[in-house]
């Protein structure tokens, strides 16, 4: 693909997303209410999207599924999270497990 046709191809996009979020912003304003259903939901997005970011880093090394030391300290940060519920806990015990599971193996 040539460099003008990669310049396109991103105004393209870029034009579809301003016309795709100034419709959202538009079509908020008039809406009073947002449906229970779609409270209900929009509630499940955020988990949904870390779920997709952080899972594959977890599990994939060198486009290979493996258990190796990032599977690990997730699974243990994931505990940690869950028992706590403390972010800096989490991130704190994870990167200690992680240090600790690489300097081992």
């Amino acid at each position: 693909m040539s460099g003008s046709a990669a310049w396109a191809v991103f105004a393209i996009i870029g034009a579809g997303t301003l016309v795709l979020r100034g419709a959202m912003i538009v079509l908020w304003g008039r809406l009073s209410a947002i449906p229970p259903t779609v409270e209900r939901g929009l509630r499940f997005i955020p988990p949904a999207v870390l779920a997709a970011l952080v899972l594959p880093a977890l599990l994939v090394s060198d486009g290979v599924f493996t258990v190796g030391p990032r599977l690990v300290a997730g699974t243990v940060a994931i505990v940690v999270a869950w028992r706590t519920r403390n972010v800096l806990a989490t991130i704190g015990v994870g990167m200690v497990v992680l240090w600790i599971v690489q300097a081992l193996t």
